[in-house]
């Protein structure tokens, strides 16, 4: 049986268009629109704004693209459909706020789709995969309490086995091998989704979708009125490069892009617009900044 790929692409075309509309609510500023086609087959539509009065860079990705063979990254775990003509589809939105005591967030819901080949008895073969996580700067318990609480909201009614199993996988993904510390204070991470079939895979990765403005426009709220100086934006500057470093050695979504020839000014919306390494720093004991490292350990937030 087919893969009802238009009903997945309307719903995350208006996703996208949703989350959009309450982001320039909140900045006061519009998202440009530019919309892209693809070579190999497919396009999208990136919104995203720069130099906004809440957000230094934002991105709210859609994109439905399509390839004749899989590229490495998305059949490494599954060689059995290596060679498979493909189509992919979602969102996927980074936020990279100006005010270091707001945190930088990520969600990302897709729809993967790998097609018999022709003139064989292949049958398609789909899984979802997604989640969101948070990236605080300066954090703050309730904040933390407050966005895994909404998550485990998104995937209560698929069964209490979700959230334990999703937030250990994000805490286990979002690490950086090499610092021997977490991206950030996790979330929600799933991918390989096909259990129960495409509805009841596609209904747990739309609740995920539309619990993510209810998990992270609060926090911006309680922390966009606090002051902060040239101290705070340094700091902010320094655990970017954290984030980088995640991206561009580690996840997954970026080496898809880039491997299946990707739009590469969209996959890069992701990196924050400045970052600072520095050699063998920390922040000094009892400090604020040196707190963050307390949180940067997988704990139970609920």
């Amino acid at each position: 049986m087919p893969v009802p790929v238009s009903t997945a692409h309307d719903y995350f075309l208006d996703l996208q268009t949703r989350i959009v509309d309450a982001l320039e609510t909140a900045d006061g500023e519009h998202f440009a629109a530019d919309q892209w086609e693809r070579k190999e087959g497919g396009g999208g539509l990136s919104r995203y704004i720069e130099k906004g009065t809440l957000f230094e860079r934002g991105a709210v990705l859609f994109s439905h693209v399509r390839g004749k063979t899989l590229p490495p990254s998305a059949s490494a775990h599954r060689q059995e459909l290596a060679g498979r003509p493909w189509q992919a589809m979602g969102v996927s939105l980074v936020l990279h706020p100006n005010n270091p005591y707001i945190p930088t967030t990520h969600m990302n819901v897709r729809l993967f789709v790998a097609h018999g080949k022709p003139n064989t008895n292949e049958q398609d073969v789909f899984w979802f995969g997604g989640g969101m996580d948070l990236t605080p700067y300066y954090p703050f318990e309730e904040d933390a309490r407050h966005f895994h609480a909404v998550c485990e909201q998104s995937v209560r009614p698929f069964g209490d086995d979700k959230y334990p199993a999703y937030k250990q996988w994000c805490d286990e993904y979002f690490f950086l091998k090499h610092r021997n510390e977490t991206r950030g204070i996790g979330g929600l991470f799933f991918d390989d989704l096909n259990e129960g079939g495409f509805e009841n895979s596609f209904a747990l990765t739309k609740s995920v979708g539309d619990h993510f403005i209810d998990a992270y426009l609060p926090i911006v709220e309680r922390r966009r009125t606090m002051s902060y100086g040239e101290r705070e934006r340094d700091f902010q500057s320094y655990r970017r490069a954290r984030y980088v470093e995640f991206n561009l050695v580690f996840d997954r979504g970026t080496l898809f892009g880039l491997q299946s020839g990707g739009r590469t000014e969209s996959i890069l919306l992701s990196m924050p617009p400045s970052a600072t390494w520095r050699y063998q720093w920390a922040p000094e004991p009892g400090t604020p900044e040196a707190h963050l490292n307390e949180f940067l350990k997988p704990r139970q937030w609920l």
